[in-house]
């Protein structure tokens, strides 16, 4: 029992089962205890610890001089010194827990597997946080560089996954199997509807230029109906065909596109008003194009790491696979920015093409890096 002055760390004694990780970091310590020498060589850090106060206990073991093996069968001053250094960084620990950590310990001499387990969530604990951080940096709009820090986020998981991969063997079945959500949608908000459309109108009174924007496909418009329409545009472009509203329209005929919703007035409308460049306006949607992807890979890889019955390679191997994803879109914006004019004057009766928030960043941002494209 604790003595009546402790306050006993909740994380310690709370009466949810905790997850299987805290049984094996128990068992791990327990056997530490047994061994104080094998302290020294177990390959783990207290960040790898899910339970602060174990990691506590793995600095404090360390920390103190290992006793002599007689004497620690003998007495418990190794015990209550490795308590007292461990207390200032664990305040709730309990004066008994160092016993009990002997009393659940199955089999001291599988320490090395209780080590690799720790290892384990540690990897899937930490994946997990560099795939919020992604989803979370690639739809914050305050960020003045969003695209750059979120590709500086994925080259950091990339690196995150390169190091794992090196202290989980590969397996048979190393693919995952968990169930990852459908790609959400992108948000068809106000501005990058009104850019797709900027878009189609400048591309077919301008198809010259449509000829070098193959870095631009249908998925990346946020209206399905407007990456319909510019695959009717590139269609006719790359067949060398007459452009202009009429034949476009004629193609979204052939293409099915006519409906009660779309009529054929109103594409002929939206074709017809042209201004800017079409370089200018589909590196804007790429931009925002680059960022969904890299939402929904966070999405994918997150949902990897929540499944408890995917192992570190499986989780590795899933992770590398969505991240190449990321990596063809990111190569499509980078040939898109290489090349792209600068923004168009107003023209009459319009305002300046506002700014995206989210980029496109300088083209001086590096080139990706080999790993994402596995």
């Amino acid at each position: 029992m604790p003595l009546p002055s402790e306050e006993t760390d909740d994380s310690l004694t709370a009466p949810t089962s905790p997850p299987p990780v805290h049984f094996a970091e128990q068992a791990l310590l327990g056997a530490l205890v047994l061994e104080p020498a094998l302290a020294a060589e177990v390959d783990l850090d207290a960040e790898h610890f899910d339970n602060r106060a174990h990691g506590a206990l793995l600095n404090a073991m360390r920390t103190v001089p290992s006793p002599d093996p007689e004497q620690h069968r003998k007495n418990a001053d190794w015990l209550a010194s490795v308590y007292t250094e461990a207390r200032p960084q664990a305040p709730g620990l309990p004066h008994t827990y160092l016993h009990t950590l002997v009393q659940v310990c199955p089999q001291p001499e599988h320490a090395a597997a209780y080590a690799w387990m720790i290892r384990a969530d540690h990897a899937r604990r930490t994946v997990r946080v560099h795939a919020e951080r992604l989803a979370q940096t690639a739809a914050d709009t305050t960020l003045p560089h969003r695209i750059e820090s979120t590709v500086a986020l994925a080259d950091g998981l990339g690196n995150l996954l390169d190091q794992l991969a090196g202290r989980f063997a590969p397996h048979p079945g190393s693919l995952p199997r968990t169930s990852v959500p459908p790609d959400a949608a992108a948000e068809a908000g106000e501005e990058a509807v009104d850019d797709e459309k900027l878009l189609l109108a400048s591309a077919t009174s301008s198809p010259r230029a449509v000829q070098t924007m193959r870095w631009l496909t249908p998925s990346d418009f946020t209206v399905p109906l407007y990456g319909s329409l510019w695959r009717c545009v590139t269609g006719l472009v790359h067949r060398g065909g007459a452009v202009d509203p009429v034949t476009v329209l004629w193609e979204a005929q052939q293409a099915g596109l006519l409906n009660g919703a779309t009529t054929a007035r109103g594409l002929l409308d939206l074709l017809s008003d042209p201004d800017g460049e079409p370089d200018h306006w589909g590196t804007r949607i790429m931009a925002r194009a680059l960022l969904h992807r890299a939402r929904t890979v966070a999405d994918r890889i997150l949902a990897f790491a929540d499944d408890s019955a995917t192992t570190p390679y499986q989780l590795i191997t899933g992770s590398r696979r969505a991240l190449a994803d990321f990596s063809s879109v990111y190569a499509r914006w980078h040939r898109a920015i290489s090349s792209a004019p600068a923004p168009p004057a107003a023209a009459p009766g319009r305002g300046t093409p506002p700014a995206i928030r989210a980029g496109p960043v300088p083209a001086t941002v590096r080139q990706p890096r080999a790993g994402l494209a596995r």
